[in-house]
C-alpha cells in the first residue's frame, strides 16, 4: 500500500489529511511538523507521533503532502528531493521567489502545486478561463471569504482564478491585477479582489463577469474541509505515477481534455 507523509500535520488541513488517509486504503506514514514545534513526539489521531522532517529516512514514504507555511517551502522541497519522492504542495501565500523554488524542484521530482485541491474549484478555474475569453470586454471582480484565522489574502484560490481570467484574455496577470479594491476609478481590463474574514467560513469564492445590461456570477462554496483533503490524497495517488515535472490539479483530473471534448460537441 502507498505510504504518505503529511507536512504541517498539526494544522487544520494536516489533521484533515491524516484523517482522510486513515479512512482510505493508503497508509499515513509520517506526521511532519517544524523541528521547533511543541508537538514533536506527541501522538496524532492517525496513530503516529509528530516528527521533524529530518527524522525521515529514504523508503519511509512514497509521497508527501504539504499543508504548511510559505516559510517552510524550501526545506520541505529539500526533504522531498532527499527522499526522492513526489510532493503535493498545497501551501498558499507564495511569492515569486517561492515559484522559483517550485520550478527548480520539479526538475528532479514530480511536483504538483495546488492552491486549492477541490475538484469543484479546479472546474471553476476552467470555466473562468472560458468565460473571460468569451467576453473580453467584460469587467471581472473576484470575492473570497474564509475563516478569521486565515493569514493570507487574497487567497491562493482567488489569485488562481484571477490568473485564469487573465490567461483567457492573453494578458499577463501582473499587468491587470488591481489587488484589493480601494479608492480610485476602476481601470478598464483590470481584475480586482474583495476579501472577507469571518468566523469559521471554510472557503467561498465568487467571480463576477459583468458588462452593460447583464452579468454572470460563477461561485463555489466549501462546507467541509475534508473536500480539500480528499483532493490532495487523489493528487498524491496520481502523482506517484508521473515522471519529474510540475503538474496541476487539472492535470490529475484530465479536466482540460474533458472540456475540449465537450466544447467540440456544442
Amino acid at each position: 500500500m502507498m505510504r504518505v507523509g503529511v507536512i504541517g500535520a498539526s494544522g487544520r488541513m494536516g489533521q484533515a489529511v491524516l484523517q482522510e488517509l486513515s479512512e482510505s486504503e493508503l497508509v499515513p506514514a509520517a506526521a511532519v511538523v517544524s523541528a521547533h514545534s511543541a508537538r514533536l513526539g506527541q501522538p496524532t489521531l492517525a496513530g503516529l507521533n509528530f516528527c521533524a522532517g529530518s527524522e525521515l529516512q529514504a523508503g519511509a514514504v512514497d509521497a508527501l503532502i504539504d499543508f504548511s507555511l510559505p516559510a517552510a517551502l524550501a526545506s520541505n522541497l529539500q526533504l522531498a528531493q532527499r527522499l526522492g519522492v513526489p510532493i503535493v504542495v498545497c501551501t498558499t501565500g507564495l511569492n515569486t521567489e517561492h515559484e522559483g523554488l517550485l520550478e527548480s524542484a520539479a526538475k528532479s521530482i514530480p511536483l504538483l502545486y495546488a492552491a486549492n485541491t477541490s475538484v469543484g474549484v479546479c472546474l471553476l478555474e476552467q470555466l473562468v478561463h472560458l468565460t473571460s475569453a468569451s467576453l473580453p470586454a467584460a469587467d471581472i471582480e473576484i470575492t473570497e471569504a474564509h475563516h478569521s484565522a486565515k493569514r493570507d489574502g487574497p487567497s491562493g484560490t482567488a489569485l488562481l482564478l484571477g490568473k485564469a481570467a487573465a490567461r483567457g484574455r492573453g494578458a499577463n496577470f501582473a499587468d491587470v491585477d488591481a489587488g484589493v479594491r480601494g479608492d480610485g476609478l476602476r481601470e478598464p481590463g483590470s481584475i480586482g479582489f474583495a476579501v472577507l474574514r469571518a468566523a469559521d467560513i471554510t472557503g467561498e469564492h465568487s467571480v463576477l463577469v459583468a458588462q452593460p445590461g447583464e452579468r454572470i456570477e460563477l461561485q463555489h462554496r466549501v462546507t467541509d474541509r475534508r473536500i480539500f483533503a480528499s483532493g490532495a490524497v487523489h493528487a498524491a495517488q496520481w502523482l506517484v505515477e508521473q515522471p519529474a515535472g510540475r503538474y496541476s490539479m487539472a492535470d490529475s483530473l484530465n479536466l482540460r481534455d474533458h472540456l475540449t471534448t465537450l466544447l467540440k460537441q456544442i
